[in-house]
């Protein structure tokens, strides 16, 4: 028999142990998922809590779905992970709340978890959506209201369009008006000076140039002699800037044998050489010394002084008509201008006018700049109130006040009490006007009765061809009145011929009481119809006293 040393038998056994202990290993690796929630069955708009739990390794990494991946039910909210510790595992656990807005059955799919990147799905869960039961018995049924177009408020539009035409006539005083009296801007820079200031001025900065320094000869000998002939056309009008170097020496010498300009022999043959050396520069590109060009600057400055000294001044009587022509081309210049600022401000707003024209509607604009009042009280902000007892509820543009008693009241002589709000625009012939009054007894009220006397109060009234109509009016709440409504042509206050109008006047009764609203407005405006029929639509009675 053959023998066998432990060593040897070990190494026999151990790849057997081995295959039977790896899969219990690789098991124990596992995560650990489960999910559960917390109701199957909800009613429309409800909402499921959808929990996903998972036990792994500390060391694990752990992606949970994201987004709306439970359709067909919507996700409303993912919360927050929770993560709980346990020796070398985690727990984490990850909820969500879904919901769904059609009844139904649906199914909740399957889920992906990553772990480490290998994927795991969940169980998918069978879910019902109910709808929310309506006792017909005590809430009625009612037809989906239309959508109601809203219209933008333009209330400010003024506003705007004056802020606007401030701006533009601003920049345009800015523009064409932007200087004082004397000539200088009004918003900073320098005051103009006279031409002999300015010329000595111009010759500082020419020096200070570096023309000479970058060979600019030609730049520096016009700009010199630009100066000099500025200022002998300012200040001796001497016409220097359309004549040749030679024409301007030869009116020089002119105005000088005539008396008129006493220069001295010396200073006109030194200008002379500096025009010279200047066409020599301009026209055959001569280029002088740096020296020649200083001395030829102090030379023009010289001609300048002296020509100030030969001018002869002025008497009075020059200097007033002088200062007269000045005063009135400044004038005239300031016409001139405050036209042109006209022009252009209503250049402005007439661009404005027909852009917001265009835009809104002209008769809109109109209305809006104007202040229409119905237009005002349409695009302000409303008020819903309740008047009287028993109660009216309505929603109104202005709050109604407490009233004399102004709607026809009951003709027998069984009236408890009364109460009436009312607001109103007489030159609009815009009315609104609740009514609650309360009867001896719990007799039931003849609402067509009544109307007879309210048609015969508009008569008294000074209405004619009044046409009227009549039918039944169901508030929001499934309160059923009466409603009598029609046009007429009325008196209108500050008018003196009739204008066409219209009325309504809801009435709604029961034992011991009766509640009425009251409307006017004229017929061609559109602001109010609007307003009356956004009341109506508002209306609610109470029916209990």
């Amino acid at each position: 028999m053959p023998t066998y040393s432990i060593q040897s038998r070990l190494k026999a056994v151990l790849p057997v142990l081995l295959s039977l202990l790896l899969p219990a290993m690789i098991w124990a690796q596992q995560p650990k998922i489960a999910v559960e929630i917390d109701t199957n069955q909800i009613r429309i708009g409800e909402q499921i809590r959808y929990a996903i739990e998972v036990l792994t390794d500390s060391t694990s990494l752990v992606h949970f779905p994201e987004g709306q991946t439970f359709t067909p039910l919507e996700t409303v909210e993912a919360l927050a992970t929770d993560t709980v510790w346990e020796d070398r595992m985690m727990r984490l656990q990850k909820t969500y709340l879904l919901t769904q807005f059609d009844s139904g059955a649906y199914l909740i799919p399957a889920q992906q978890i990553a772990v480490n990147e290998q994927a795991f799905f969940t169980d998918s869960f069978a879910v019902r959506v109910g709808t929310v039961v309506v006792d017909t018995t005590k809430q009625g049924l009612y037809d989906i209201k239309p959508l109601v177009k809203v219209n933008p408020s333009y209330s400010q539009l003024w506003l705007w369009l004056l802020f606007l035409s401030l701006i533009g006539g601003g920049f345009l005083y800015y523009w064409y008006l932007g200087k004082r009296g004397d000539g200088s801007p009004l918003f900073g820079g320098p005051k103009a000076l006279p031409p002999f200031d300015q010329a000595l001025a111009q010759l500082q900065e020419l020096e200070k140039s570096r023309y000479l320094i970058e060979g600019q000869h030609k730049a520096y000998y016009s700009e010199l002699t630009d100066i000099v002939r500025n200022y002998l056309e300012e200040e001796a009008g001497i016409d220097a800037l359309e004549s040749t170097s030679d024409e301007l020496i030869t009116l020089l010498e002119m105005r000088k044998d005539a008396g008129e300009l006493p220069l001295e022999e010396d200073t006109l043959e030194a200008f002379k050489e500096v025009l010279r050396t200047a066409d020599l520069v301009k026209f055959a590109r001569h280029t002088p010394e740096h020296q020649k060009a200083s001395e030829d600057t102090r030379i023009v400055q010289l001609m300048v002084e002296k020509t100030q000294e030969a001018l002869p001044e002025p008497d009075e009587e020059s200097l007033i008509d002088t200062e007269e022509y000045i005063r009135e081309q400044q004038r005239l210049k300031r016409r001139t201008e405050e036209k042109r600022l006209v022009i252009g401000a209503a250049a402005v707003l007439t661009i404005l006018v027909v852009a917001f024209g265009i835009r809104l509607g002209f008769l809109n604009l109109w209305h809006t700049v104007s202040g229409h009042e119905t237009k005002s009280l349409l695009e302000g902000e409303w008020v819903s109130s309740t008047y009287g007892f028993p109660p009216v509820s309505l929603e109104t543009p202005e709050v109604l006040l407490r009233e004399k008693q102004l709607l026809a009241l009951p003709a027998e002589d069984s009236v408890k009490s009364a109460e009436s709000f009312e607001y109103e625009l007489p030159e609009r012939f815009f009315r609104i006007e609740t009514k609650t009054i309360l009867m001896e007894g719990q007799k039931e009220v003849d609402l067509s009765k009544l109307f007879e006397e309210q048609l015969k109060g508009l008569e008294e009234a000074g209405a004619k061809n009044i046409i009227t109509k009549q039918e039944e009016f169901i508030t929001g709440a499934g309160v059923t009145g009466l409603k009598l409504y029609g046009s007429g042509d009325f008196k209108v206050a500050g008018k003196e011929a009739r204008k066409r109008g219209k009325y309504v006047l809801l009435s709604f009764g029961g034992k011991g009481f009766q509640q009425q609203i009251y409307l006017t407005w004229l017929d061609d405006d559109p602001y109010a119809q609007k307003i009356v029929d956004r009341i109506l639509a508002s209306v609610d009675v109470k029916t209990q006293v």
